[in-house]
């Protein structure tokens, strides 16, 4: 083979490991409260939020609050940003961040509201029709 042809291969497959490597870095797994405490790196969890507990610091915006998993486990979040504005109407949070020092400190914060996302009752009259001047797809 000619010399170019092994630089171009070699190049080629130091692209694709670095892009796959750097890949790995930005993926963030869910784990559960216990290994997100173990592991020390960037992780996101997901957990109901205990809103008589939650606190928001104006001056700091600093938010804390403790969540709740699925099997009652709890842990206390940290979060340091402007407070999501439908904060309050959420059902589930997801965290991304790391535990650091007793709690877990978030990068993120997604907030998880199902009530939006339903769909509306049929049967309801509140909501409008279909407008007749409009050809509904079958």
């Amino acid at each position: 083979m000619k010399t170019k042809y092994l630089i171009g291969i070699a190049i080629i497959v130091i692209f694709v490991v670095f892009g796959a490597l750097s890949f790995r870095e930005t993926l963030t797994p869910y784990v559960t409260f216990k290994e997100a405490r173990e592991s020390g790196a960037t992780v996101q969890v997901i957990g109901e939020i205990v809103f008589s507990q939650a606190k928001y610091d104006v001056d700091t915006h600093q938010l804390q609050f403790p969540i709740i998993a699925e099997n009652q486990e709890r842990m206390m979040v940290v979060y340091n940003g402007t407070k999501p504005a439908n904060f309050e109407q959420a059902d589930q949070v997801v965290i991304i961040g790391r535990y650091e020092n007793g709690v877990f400190v978030a990068d993120q914060l997604l907030v998880k509201c199902p009530s939006k996302y339903q769909g509306s009752d049929p049967n309801d009259s509140s909501q409008s029709s279909h407008p007749d001047f409009i050809p509904k797809g079958d």
